[in-house]
């Protein structure tokens, strides 16, 4: 697999990452009764599952 083609997969996986934490996030707040801190699991699973994706769309190919 070339050099390219490598990247775009890391891509894929970082955006389904992202995916998968918006995902626990969501399903650990529904199933839970986290009163106290609901803010910052939000908070702090929007950033990671924001950063991820950015990351992940970074090494996409860009097609001309």
């Amino acid at each position: 697999m070339d050099k390219e083609g490598t990247k775009e997969k890391f891509g894929d996986y970082l955006i389904d990452i992202s995916k998968y934490v918006i995902t626990a996030v969501l399903i650990t707040l529904f199933f839970n009764d986290i009163s106290s801190s609901k803010v910052l699991t939000y908070i702090i699973g929007a950033l990671v599952a924001i950063l991820t994706l950015i990351w992940g769309l970074f090494y996409f190919k860009k097609k001309k």
